[in-house]
């Protein structure tokens, strides 16, 4: 499989992932247009946001930063999390277990 042949699906209205399902884990590519926000929510799954491009203002359970290329970010199952791209970025993230409804 080659990441280039996997179709972009748009999950929440500028966010355009790639995704790659595992039994346990689903591997998403993102490319997120400025401006582009995604609510504050939670749900079981654990992720970690890598931001591969870009900068990405994120609230993770109440606490706002600003990360950039190179940033690492782990958000633990239920906790409170949210953003909004301030330029267009790539992200990478991670989730376990899969999400199904990305599939």
């Amino acid at each position: 499989m080659n990441l280039s042949k996997i179709q972009s699906k748009e999950i929440m209205p500028g966010y355009h992932g790639k995704m790659v399902h595992g039994e346990t884990m689903t591997w998403v590519f993102w490319d997120v247009e400025k401006d582009a926000e995604v609510p504050q929510h939670n749900h079981i799954h654990e992720q970690i946001m890598h931001v591969l491009e870009g900068d990405f203002e994120f609230t993770v359970g109440g606490k706002t930063d600003i990360y950039h290329r190179g940033d690492v970010v782990v958000i633990p199952s239920n906790i409170s999390h949210g953003g909004k791209a301030l330029t267009p970025c790539r992200l990478m993230d991670v989730f376990s277990p899969a999400r199904e409804e990305y599939k």
